[in-house]
């Protein structure tokens, strides 16, 4: 590809770039020695979309022991050497300073085989995976710009530096990162890149599930999600064949105007931005293909598909290996996603009983969500979820049990008044605690002993 290098100072720089203050010194110490020094990659991408950097990474002409040779006084931790990279510890963070490479074959699909140090800038930024990734800055010099990153900045395109084919071969995890960087940056992938994403996404198969679940959490809690679910779904069904039998299922409801996939997008799109309610809506109506009927009149049911779903999220999320809280607060709310709940306190306790507050909020985000990607005959729901949170709101406020601890009483309080010790301590406190949440005793502790001598001990 010809090169289109492009410098600028940095007054002309659509969004100034304000290194730390440690990594300004770094770049000096470097350049100093006669070594050229830009910081590079996602930290240059992100200062000119507005954003702060996370991490600011170096890119530099010295070799590896001419970088810790230039820098005396720094601790510097060297486990990334024969790819390149030292790690400097700085006062406030780590910066990674890596030698300008050339990578050798990708055998694996992920890894180079092996790296050839460089002494040219343009060398380096040609492996890289995205235009706008391969940016180098130095505000002794400016911008370093090879392959039209800035351009493609502007137009919120992303399009691979050189032959898209080549770049996914060599590490199969971009495909995804193209994905997760056009949902949560809001970026149109170009045509070609597009398209090697569809002819290369079976090398998804070769990427560690840890890698792709990373990735995937990212590009589901992205802005753009739902757009990236919509034309990329053969794409995710590499790793999640499971949702392909969604799309294109007519629900045959008047409560549905979307088929089953077009249904769950929208309402990943209607909820929050957390991992865990984002793959609760993913995943919510992912048994309904194996629970289709259609009943004399020509409606659709889905019954059994919480619990089957349930289980189906369950598979999938081990699968990808999330962490056990996540596929159990995941696996509750598709489980209980369709549950009328109803504005009565009573009921409304028994499920924070069962839940917690904290999982019954959530449980009422994804009743929402889900209500929004129904159809307008569905509306009356939502007013039900607003009543729903008002009594919960009173229930918090008034400070009303619904759980043991909640309870003015103890073990120790219903031994004294002949409780026998063991379960049925355990099971008399049960008891306290439904006849508190069913309003038949006050939750004061005279009232609960009397109750107990009454019900539990007569």
């Amino acid at each position: 590809m010809p090169s289109t290098k492009k410098r600028s100072g940095i007054g002309r720089l659509p969004h100034p770039i304000h290194p730390p203050q440690q990594v300004l010194i770094l770049l000096r110490l470097l350049q100093e020695q006669g070594f050229e020094a830009y910081i590079v990659g996602g930290c240059v991408r992100d200062s000119f979309l507005g954003l702060y950097p996370n991490d600011w990474d170096i890119t530099t002409s010295a070799m590896p022991d001419e970088v810790v040779n230039a820098l005396p006084g720094y601790r510097i931790l060297t486990t990334g050497l024969k790819h390149g990279t030292v790690t400097v510890l700085t006062d406030d963070m780590p910066v990674e300073i890596t030698t300008y490479r050339i990578d050798g074959a990708y055998s694996d699909g992920r890894h180079p085989d092996a790296v050839f140090f460089s002494r040219s800038l343009r060398e380096d930024l040609a492996r890289r995976d995205f235009t706008v990734n391969a940016l180098a800055y130095s505000p002794a010099i400016g911008l370093e710009d090879h392959f039209n990153g800035l351009h493609d900045l502007h137009s919120r395109t992303l399009r691979c530096v050189g032959i898209p084919e080549q770049r996914f071969q060599e590490d199969a995890l971009r495909i995804l990162r193209a994905l997760r960087f056009a949902a949560t940056l809001g970026f149109t992938i170009e045509k070609k890149t597009a398209y090697a994403i569809y002819q290369q996404k079976e090398l998804l198969r070769q990427i560690s599930a840890e890698r792709i679940q990373a990735e995937f959490s990212r590009l589901l809690c992205g802005r753009n999600a739902e757009r990236i679910l919509r034309k990329y779904r053969e794409v995710i069904a590499v790793f999640i064949p499971e949702i392909q039998p969604m799309a294109g299922l007519n629900q045959h409801s008047p409560y549905h105007i979307y088929d089953v996939w077009e249904h769950t997008i929208h309402a990943v799109s209607a909820v929050e931005p957390v991992p865990e309610l984002r793959l609760a809506m993913l995943l919510h109506d992912i048994g309904k293909p194996l629970c289709f009927s259609m009943d004399a009149k020509g409606i659709g049911h889905f019954y059994g598909h919480q619990k089957l779903g349930a289980d189906l999220a369950e598979k999938i999320l081990e699968r990808l290996r999330f962490s056990r809280q996540t596929v159990q607060t995941v696996t509750a709310l598709v489980r209980y996603h369709d549950i009328s709940i109803t504005d009565d306190e009573v009921r409304v306790k028994r499920w924070l009983n069962r839940l917690g507050e904290p999982l019954f909020r959530m449980l009422l985000q994804v009743n929402r969500a889900d209500t929004v990607a129904h159809s307008a005959a569905a509306a009356v729901r939502m007013e039900m979820i607003r009543r729903e949170e008002f009594v919960l709101e009173k229930i918090l406020a008034d400070k009303q049990c619904f759980q043991l601890k909640d309870l003015a009483v103890g073990g120790k309080d219903l031994l004294a008044i002949g409780v026998p010790e063991g379960q049925s301590v355990g099971k008399a406190l049960q008891s306290l605690l439904e006849a508190v949440i069913e309003k038949r005793c006050f939750n004061q502790k005279e009232a609960l002993l009397v109750y107990v001598k009454k019900h539990i001990l007569k």
